[in-house]
């Protein structure tokens, strides 16, 4: 695994699978074959009797449209949600993950009462026929409308929808505070879009030199741990309005410990809560309201579509048997390794004093250098995936934002490529090789990155095409920290990787206490 100069062209070796093969469309980031339409939902819904009911739709989009669902490998809650835009589970166009988070990251504006320096007023959260509204301009382009053909895979629509939402806007000052493992990258896409924000996440790996802000819990989660330890204690506890975001608000608990915690170290009058889709119910939602009127603060919520999740009686059980069930056949079923591809490394010169993502805070000054950055590293990959037709690049747990903007740079770069994005996770869940399924593969791994909880099982899901043929990925772009690159990362997850596809891996560096 020494370094490589020059990494060798994986897609422009002759047979096979190395040929650069255009393939059709595919339907959103769901993991289904060219042309089907299954929604990625039916397969739980008729199972668990699991039901989706639309609220509003700010974004012109519904909650079939943005999610598809899977069981968990969890005896606390059945059912996941599974994110089309969020980039975690499901290998997605990266323009289609960072402008559904520039766009979410816009409704927040909205909510900041900020008008654009012309004297237009900002898009609204909503227009008459529910969807995302104009902005005004010349060109009065339905953002709604984008989002909605970008998740159908029109070619050139995520592309669309990302560069319209990275249009100049006027900077807004706000802390923004992403929850980890799963919205780190979406929390620091909402403060893109702010453009003046100071951005942290939480996280759940200690690290050396830098001191507790804040911790709460996470409600149903299988680690529930959270800390928030900013480099710049004085920046997290700016005297400017804060936003959370969340992949999901199912009942809220979570963002009203957040903001209870917080709020006892730095008190402020405006938080906004945002989130991809909002299943709060009318109870959940007063309870938002009351904290509001106890800490005497402005809360509001926004997201790109609300509803509930319908659930019958005894979908625990259910759900648990149904695992049972298919985790036994699946243990009659294994399947040998396959022969390992090429693993190379490749340098991408990641700047020095720019941070890996917000786990100790992000500025604006960070993201300047990164977008001025970001050509020349995604030039550094294109040599090796120069020819392929589909190139998945893939992050790790809490690192998302680092590997999804080189994505976004990829794509753009390289045009004829299909470029995915997602990442690894703790999050054990069911897979099914079925269209109707959110989750159809899963590789099993063991965590390496030395985790302070301990050993355990890490997951990468729809990276195996499974039954799926035009799903397979030709290489693949491994981008982690140097603190998960250990000798358990080449025995398991690089294993499994180099079993179905070329490998390059890209190490950018943790910020340490002495990097400071």
């Amino acid at each position: 695994m020494g370094r490589t100069p020059h990494a060798p062209r994986p897609c422009l070796r002759g047979g096979g699978r190395g040929r650069h093969v255009r393939r059709a469309p595919r339907r959103g980031g769901w993991p289904v074959s060219a042309g089907a339409e299954a929604w990625a939902g039916e397969w739980v819904s008729r199972r668990l009797d699991v039901r989706l009911v639309d609220g509003e739709r700010p974004a012109g989009v519904g909650l079939s449209d943005l999610v598809g669902l899977a069981v968990r490998r969890n005896p606390r809650r059945a059912h996941l949600l599974v994110s089309a835009v969020l980039g975690k589970h499901v290998p997605t166009d990266p323009r289609l993950v960072y402008g559904s988070g520039l766009l979410l990251g816009d409704l927040v504006r909205a909510r900041l009462n900020v008008r654009q320096p012309d004297g237009l007023n900002e898009r609204q959260p909503s227009g008459p026929d529910g969807s995302a509204g104009r902005d005004g301009g010349d060109e009065s382009i339905d953002l709604g409308g984008l989002l909605a053909e970008a998740l159908k895979g029109r070619p050139g629509a995520a592309a669309a929808l990302r560069d319209r939402m990275r249009a100049p806007r006027t900077p807004v000052d706000a802390v923004v505070l992403g929850y980890a493992e799963t919205a780190t990258a979406l929390g620091h896409a909402v403060a893109d879009a702010l453009g003046g924000a100071y951005y942290l996440h939480s996280t759940r790996r200690p690290v050396a030199g830098f001191a507790t802000y804040g911790g709460f819990e996470e409600e149903h989660s299988h680690a529930t741990s959270h800390l928030l330890l900013p480099a710049d204690p004085a920046a997290a506890g700016a005297e400017v309005p804060m936003v959370l975001v969340d992949d999901e608000l199912s009942t809220g608990r979570t963002v009203l410990n957040t903001i209870r915690a917080l709020h006892a170290v730095r008190p402020r009058r405006h938080y906004v809560v945002a989130a991809l889709v909002d299943l709060r119910d009318d109870e959940d939602r007063a309870r938002m309201h009351d904290l509001a009127d106890e800490l005497d603060v402005r809360i509001d919520a926004v997201a790109l579509a609300s509803g509930r999740v319908e659930l019958p009686d005894g979908i625990l059980e259910t759900g648990q048997t149904i695992v049972a069930e298919l985790e036994a056949v699946r243990s009659e079923q294994q399947v040998a390794r396959r022969a390992g591809r090429p693993v190379t490394r490749i340098d991408v010169a990641w700047p020095a004093g720019l941070p890996d993502g917000g786990r100790h805070g992000f500025t604006p000054g960070h993201r300047d250098l990164l977008e001025k950055r970001l050509p020349d590293m995604a030039a550094r990959l294109v040599p090796a995936l120069a020819g392929c037709g589909r190139v998945l690049v893939l992050g790790f747990e809490e690192l998302m934002y680092a590997p999804l903007r080189l994505a976004e740079a990829l794509a753009d770069a390289l045009p004829d490529v299909a470029v995915r994005y997602s990442t690894t996770t703790r999050s054990p869940v069911l897979a099914v090789d079925d269209p109707g399924y959110a989750i159809r593969t899963r590789l099993a791994f063991p965590a390496h990155d030395d985790p302070a909880d301990g050993p355990g099982e890490r997951y990468a899901y729809n990276v195996d095409a499974g039954s799926d043929a035009a799903a397979r990925f030709d290489a693949i772009v491994l981008v982690i920290d140097d603190v998960a690159d250990t000798a358990a990362l080449a025995d398991g997850l690089l294993a499994e990787l180099s079993a179905l596809a070329p490998v390059s891996v890209v190490v950018i560096p943790a910020l340490r206490k002495g990097d400071l």
